[in-house]
């Protein structure tokens, strides 16, 4: 007997922009987080140029800890018989999620973070992706 999920195309290998996307996801990692170290054991919390280091560092520590797993979910998610989104839309969807998550540090230091204002934040860029997403999938069909 044969399995009928064995007849369905296979992806062969990463895509070359995968590559050169997992590699940079490195080097923001590394970059952000010995960053975010060293400007929280090194200096005294201020309102100035320390808060926007803070938030620059926060989000190029949260970009390149995401960018494997968003890559692994699309992969993961993307049928076979489709060939598997850009490196360019796999950055995109992380920095989404890295200024989520500045915007929410930023709103917790004002004190104005709440679970509606965190839900509502979200919604706008999943519709923001959902809507980018779908003008690049008719632009392929094209």
């Amino acid at each position: 007997m044969t399995n009928s999920r064995n007849n369905k195309p296979r992806r062969r290998g990463m895509p070359s922009d995968h590559v050169g996307v997992l590699l940079s996801a490195v080097a923001l990692m590394a970059a952000g987080w010995l960053g975010l170290a060293a400007l929280v054991l090194t200096t005294t919390p201020r309102i100035g140029a320390e808060l926007w280091l803070f938030f620059l560092l926060l989000h190029f520590a949260i970009t390149g800890t995401v960018i494997p797993i968003v890559r692994y979910v699309n992969v993961r998610l993307t049928p076979p018989d489709i060939p598997v989104p850009m490196g360019g839309v796999i950055v995109r969807q992380s920095v989404w999620i890295a200024l989520f998550v500045v915007i929410c540090a930023w709103l917790q230091i004002q004190r104005g973070l709440s679970a509606p204002v965190a839900f509502f934040l979200i919604l706008v860029f999943v519709v923001l992706e959902v809507f980018l997403r779908s003008r690049e999938i008719a632009d392929e069909v094209e």
